[in-house]
């Protein structure tokens, strides 16, 4: 025992290298916004942006998920519905988040493997049916196509006799983190950004009660980046699509209420608390100070949180049941209004519907279980959550005044800097794993040699040509001299700078497939071939 305890070299600081002290004193809590924690639901939001919270309701029970065909994955959205998930996610294939339909050469290999194959407004009917768009909240991880699938969304919703602005959700939207840690942009920079903003000024106007944009710093972080580093560069970015919708003509008050946030909850709970509370305080004091907007409502960071997918183990998987508990906890403590638990076995397959109703009730026992619900922001006043609070939040405007020096967020992510920065902070964390400066049960130590032998979900290799016999069958009872002029006048409207979004409205409507409207924009906007980037 005394060689094992002799072998490891703890670090005693938080994932994102801040030292951390023995013992903290209420000199400790003090600083430069020890005079911001103020009240729950009060400016700068700090203690969280209700003053119910989770007394009035419990966050968004919103389990991620998609797989294989859009009738398998409406089963699925049904059984999660059933077990107690309060709103939609859906998880959308390669070939969709990329512009391409299942039967496209570039797709082969990918459809329906790491989420739903949608190509045409056919799919998206399936893959909602029987599940009223009026009633429920849905949200889509989707960034190069969000154009598209949101017109698909909005369609289907019509077809059900909704209105508009009863559609409740989110796109996610956020092109500028797929260049930065992701990769899937289709368009170069400039016309990606055009289309964001056509969907957060559409949404101003048309979906009052929609989320156009889920501005994540949770791609950022599994990317590798610090807790300081999420909060910095999902602000930077947030930033540049706030100035891109006010050169719109639009004020600040009219769509800031409207954006939205998707940040992950790690394994340093502490920490984790404290960064989503300095968040909250940070972004409102952005949006007062910097944009001069007057209504509380746009001052609200509401965010989604998901569980880490890095912190899941293919080794001992069960543990992740563990770390995910810890992760969610650490999500509910910092104020989260949706939020997302990762099924023990993603780290080796698609969950499973077990998996996926363990990771669910994870979420259900924190709510009704554990009593941490019962008073707001219960972590408020330790000295050491309110010194981490205001050290994220110190770290994080040194990094924004270091990126506006450089032109703001999409030109800091051009000159490498960003991810530069990811890089480092990955390769540091890497570097303590390996020398057990940092231990990872069942990776670099308490390793067994047992594999794990239970259920795996496979999705059906047969999906794809199902897709294919799909799409046949649509381009050959569709009305395709309807779908050439939606198309054309899409081509003419990409040569201006009209709002997009009424125009892919109609591609949509007439049953243009995906794969055909995202090469009509290709045509106008070329492909962005990330020379350059880092």
């Amino acid at each position: 025992m005394a060689d094992k305890l002799q072998e490891r070299k703890p670090k005693f600081e938080t994932l994102s290298g801040i030292e951390v002290k023995r013992a903290y004193t209420p000199d400790d809590a003090a600083g430069d916004y020890a005079d911001l924690l103020g009240f729950p639901g009060e400016y700068p939001f700090t203690r969280g942006v209700q003053p119910t919270m989770y007394r009035g309701r419990f966050w968004t029970m919103r389990q991620y998920a998609g797989y294989a065909s859009a009738d398998e994955s409406n089963a699925r959205y049904k059984y999660l519905l059933a077990q107690g998930q309060t709103g939609l996610s859906v998880a959308f294939d390669l070939p969709t988040q990329t512009g391409y339909d299942s039967d496209a050469t570039m797709a082969e290999g990918e459809v329906g493997k790491v989420g739903v194959a949608i190509s045409s407004l056919e799919d998206m009917e399936r893959l909602f049916d029987g599940i009223p768009l009026a009633q429920v909240s849905t949200s889509m991880t989707i960034n190069s196509t969000a154009s598209v699938l949101l017109a698909m969304y909005i369609a289907v919703a019509k077809k059900q006799g909704a209105e508009t602005k009863q559609l409740r959700g989110t796109v996610q939207n956020d092109i500028l983190k797929e260049y930065l840690a992701r990769g899937t942009y289709i368009f170069p920079p400039a016309p990606s950004m055009r289309l964001a903003t056509d969907i957060i000024e559409h949404c101003a106007r048309a979906l009052p009660n929609w989320n156009p944009i889920s501005i994540s710093g949770y791609h950022i972080r599994e990317a590798g980046s610090s807790a300081v580093q999420e909060v910095a560069f999902t602000f930077a970015n947030a930033i540049e699509y706030v100035n891109a919708t006010l050169a719109r003509g639009l004020t600040i008050d009219e769509f800031a209420s409207q954006l939205s946030f998707f940040f992950v909850a790690q394994m340093d709970f502490l920490e984790e608390v404290a960064k989503f509370r300095a968040a909250r305080r940070l972004w409102a004091r952005l949006v007062k100070e910097k944009f001069g907007a007057q209504k509380a409502a746009s001052m609200m960071l509401r965010f989604h949180t998901q569980t880490a997918g890095v912190s899941l183990t293919a080794q001992q998987p069960q543990n992740n049941i563990v770390r995910t508990a810890i992760e969610a906890l650490a999500a509910v403590l910092g104020g989260t209004q949706s939020l997302h638990t990762n099924s023990f076995d993603e780290a080796i397959a698609l969950p499973t519907e077990e998996s996926v109703q363990i990771a669910l009730r994870t979420q259900q026992i924190i709510a009704h279980e554990s009593g941490v619900t019962n008073t707001i922001d219960p972590l408020a006043g330790s000295y050491y959550i309110e010194n981490l609070t205001n050290e994220i939040e110190r770290r994080a405007v040194e990094y924004l005044a270091k990126i506006e020096k450089l032109g703001g967020g999409l030109k800091a992510i051009e000159a490498g800097f960003t991810p530069r920065e990811i890089q480092e902070s990955s390769w540091k964390f890497q570097r303590e794993v390996e020398a057990k400066e940092r231990v990872v049960v069942g990776v670099n130590d308490f390793v067994t040699t047992a594999q794990y032998s239970g259920k795996r979900l496979r999705v059906d290799p047969r999906v794809r040509d199902e897709q294919a016999a799909r799409l046949q069958s649509l381009r050959a009872r569709r009305d395709n001299v309807r779908v050439e002029n939606t198309l054309a006048a899409l081509r003419a409207q990409a040569r201006g700078t009209a709002n997009l979004m009424p125009a892919i409205l109609a591609c949509v409507e007439s049953y243009a497939t995906l794969g055909e409207i995202c090469d009509t924009l290709r045509q106008e906007f070329g492909e962005y071939k990330g020379a350059g980037m880092f």
